[in-house]
């Protein structure tokens, strides 16, 4: 067969007590990996789905070349049920391909992100250079933006922004926390739980020369206990709402917290969960796409 192609077989109707053995006697054929299509809702819209458990499932497994005849005749004898279908994939940097549709734009005003194997162009006066890697946040999301806007809006108006500290929770790639140093934040800390991510923010933020600007941490926000002027949440809806307690309980008196993950099917339930209960001041509301932000303010007592 040809190198830039390879066999997917995807196996319907595997009983969940067969997958070892079928799993086994695809490697003695020469599979090259094996996944599960697996069945899941998330009804809360958190990172974490809950499986549908079936009596069968769905296996895709992966060859260099077709498999012999024996292969499909053995899978007879384990289950009379299974089913297979046979496709003919090309092999793909899919990074590569990535890449390709990924240019310098503008994130908010003069203020642009710049894929770091682009030159920046002559209106990026403001350029923040990103290699993404597997990290999440390039800044073309909507509520990448709607929080960019929030950060250079706020800090425009501040009379001395050195004196003020933000946070970045979920910062991702780093862009934001990057945007901030650029708007002159004193002290800027960004938290991630994907350690991959961290790695990923820790590198652009040092191709920035912004490493003595921004602090990225292991640490959890559950651990963090000191107060921040700036809070910025870009995360989706449902797990702002679980970690609600712990924003406001390090946000300062008269801070500003910046929540821009909330879809806005969803709208509703985020206002009585989070904003009702929360005592906060709602300074600006924007929506882009199916996205709604939130500009909140707390009292300054």
């Amino acid at each position: 067969m040809n190198s830039n192609h390879f066999i997917r077989i995807r196996l319907s109707q595997v009983p969940n007590q067969m997958e070892d053995i079928i799993t086994g006697h695809s490697f003695e054929f020469g599979a090259t990996g094996v996944t599960e299509a697996l069945s899941f809702t998330q009804p809360d819209l958190t990172y974490d789905p809950d499986i549908i458990h079936t009596k069968s499932h769905d296996l895709d497994v992966y060859f260099t070349e077709k498999p012999p005849t024996e292969y499909f005749d053995r899978l007879k004898d384990y289950s009379p049920h299974l089913r297979w279908e046979i496709f003919e994939e090309e092999n793909k940097d899919w990074l590569a391909e990535w890449k390709k549709g990924f240019k310098p734009f503008s994130l908010v005003g003069s203020y642009w992100v710049i894929p770091s194997w682009f030159e920046a162009p002559p209106e990026a006066k403001f350029p923040i250079f990103i290699d993404p890697g597997m990290a999440f946040g390039t800044g073309t999301h909507a509520t990448t933006k709607m929080a960019a806007y929030f950060v250079h809006k706020l800090s425009k108006n501040l009379t001395n922004p050195q004196e003020h500290r933000l946070i970045d929770v979920g910062t991702g790639t780093g862009i934001l926390a990057m945007l901030a140093a650029h708007h002159d934040i004193g002290q800027i800390k960004g938290i991630e739980i994907d350690p991959e991510a961290r790695r990923v923010a820790r590198e652009n933020i040092e191709n920035n020369k912004m490493s003595a600007k921004i602090e990225i941490t292991d640490q959890l926000l559950e651990n963090i206990k000191e107060p921040y002027d700036i809070i910025v949440a870009n995360i989706i809806d449902g797990v702002l709402i679980q970690l609600r307690d712990q924003l406001l309980g390090i946000l300062a008196p008269g801070g500003h917290l910046f929540l821009t993950g909330i879809l806005l099917e969803r709208e509703e339930i985020f206002l009585d969960e989070f904003i009702k209960p929360s005592g906060l001041e709602m300074l600006r509301r924007i929506e882009q796409d199916e996205w709604v932000g939130f500009w909140m303010k707390s009292r300054n007592t």
